[in-house]
């Protein structure tokens, strides 16, 4: 049976969810779990709980705890990382810092400037777990849930030789919203989606051969549905296709939406995602609501987790099962655009397309060449991941400096010379986060090359 490591177990909800998605599959109870995190109390909680499922379910999983991470990857056939680099302070700094300078992100942990810092503090521990795979486990693929998903894979894809895979959830939440808004039953709902994370696109949705778009199109005009969504709405309505994201995180990726506070007022609304842990709020409020979260976790009681083996919709899973027992199924995956699936994005790229995955493991499928009014709303936040991985990569402040002036919301929000405050405000407030090399190199302009 397949071992599993599982790298930030500490995150008792989250990995308590993905240990009960691996044990709803009869032919995956005997798998060993072996739960890593650096915070020895966090990860006791979660092994507490993971022993509970066991016991309540009378499964014969074996449970690995540690704290030591090479322990952990020796021998893993899968890898599932969740890990949360540097907890409050710097997330902190990435918020309220850009705040000051007029930059007012909804989430900030995906592009724009808490996007690319967040990946500066992030991809050493990334790169680091996967040169550790590459020698005690090369043939188990990473499975990444943090983010900025983009940006982590794609330095691992370009600095590794480890197969990494970035799994996102809205693409399910996506299609959850978009049945609902055309009254359809999500179970039989065809979909095909394309595009990057977070910025992908609903290409195609039919409901009994039939497309649903003109259901969508005629909820503009419907106020109770409008007023749920009005972003992605306001997305469709003038590019043509329904969008990935949430409206709120959607809206930070643009620059049509978060530039004064009429226009956040007037657009973004509270949504209320009955399986997230936050109400997203105008700007800024995800952050404090991640806080209380955190904070709830860390008192939350064990023995009130339900120990009954429940199954999400997180596709880390459903990746193992095909795997090991050749089943195949189709799901978005983040995946390097190598194979050329997306056609008018650079193969450099990472991009989310939908996958094949079967016992021989996992195969994008080619989706050619996307209207150019959503590739180029992607390339705009592709340019910026490709300076950022450069950042991560060489330790490149003049690539760092560039990606946060090619980003669509600071653009629209600053001047070039704001935003070079903006970056020296980030890097003297997380230097402790980043590596010295980058913080302390001697800024240059670009010279002709």
């Amino acid at each position: 049976m397949p071992k599993m490591a599982f790298i930030g177990a500490g995150s008792i909800v989250f990995a308590r969810n993905l240990v009960g998605d691996v044990l709803s599959y009869p032919e995956l109870q005997e798998s060993t779990l072996s739960l890593m995190d650096i915070n020895r109390d966090r990860l006791d909680r979660t092994v507490a709980a993971t022993e509970a499922v066991i016991e309540h379910n009378d499964v014969a999983a074996t449970i690995e705890a540690t704290t030591d991470r090479e322990e952990a990857l020796d021998g893993a056939d899968y890898v599932l990382n969740m890990v949360h680099v540097g907890g409050r302070e710097p997330f902190e700094n990435e918020i309220r810092i850009p705040e000051a300078y007029g930059v007012n992100q909804a989430v900030g942990d995906t592009l724009g400037p808490g996007g690319v810092f967040r990946a500066l503090r992030t991809a050493p521990m990334m790169l680091d777990l996967a040169h550790e795979m590459e020698q005690l486990c090369p043939d188990a693929p990473l499975l990444n849930y943090s983010n900025p998903m983009a940006m982590l894979c794609w330095a691992v894809d370009e600095a590794t030789d480890i197969d990494v895979y970035g799994l996102c959830h809205s693409v399910q939440h996506t299609a959850d919203a978009i049945s609902r808004y055309a009254s359809v039953p999500r179970d039989e709902l065809d979909f095909w989606v394309a595009g990057i994370n977070h910025v992908a696109w609903v290409l195609d949705a039919k409901y009994d051969g039939e497309s649903i778009y003109p259901a969508l199109r005629e909820a503009l005009d419907n106020p109770d549905i409008y007023d749920q969504d009005n972003v992605r709405f306001e997305m469709m309505k003038h590019f043509g296709y329904f969008p990935t994201e949430s409206s709120n995180h959607m809206s930070e990726y643009v620059p049509y939406f978060r530039t004064n506070e009429e226009t956040i007022d007037d657009l973004i609304v509270d949504e209320d995602f009955e399986d997230y842990f936050v109400d997203w709020m105008p700007t800024g409020r995800y952050f404090e609501h991640w806080c209380e979260y955190q904070q709830e976790a860390r008192e939350m009681d064990v023995d009130d987790l339900d120990p009954e083996i429940t199954r999400s919709e997180e596709y880390g899973s459903r990746i193992i099962h095909s795997m090991e027992t050749n089943t195949q199924r189709r799901m978005n995956l983040n995946v390097r655009n190598d194979t050329g699936a997306i056609s008018n994005i650079g193969s450099d790229a990472c991009v989310e397309v939908p996958c094949l995955v079967d016992g021989q493991g996992i195969h994008p499928c080619s989706m050619g060449s996307l209207p150019p009014q959503l590739s180029s709303i992607m390339r705009s936040n592709v340019d910026v991941q490709r300076l950022a991985v450069k950042a991560v990569l060489m330790h490149d402040q003049t690539a760092l400096r560039q990606a946060i002036k090619l980003d669509p919301l600071t653009a629209a929000a600053c001047t070039l010379e704001e935003i070079d405050s903006m970056v020296d405000d980030l890097l003297a407030a997380n230097a402790d986060y980043l590596p010295d090399s980058l913080v302390n190199s001697n800024r240059a302009m670009p010279t002709m090359q």
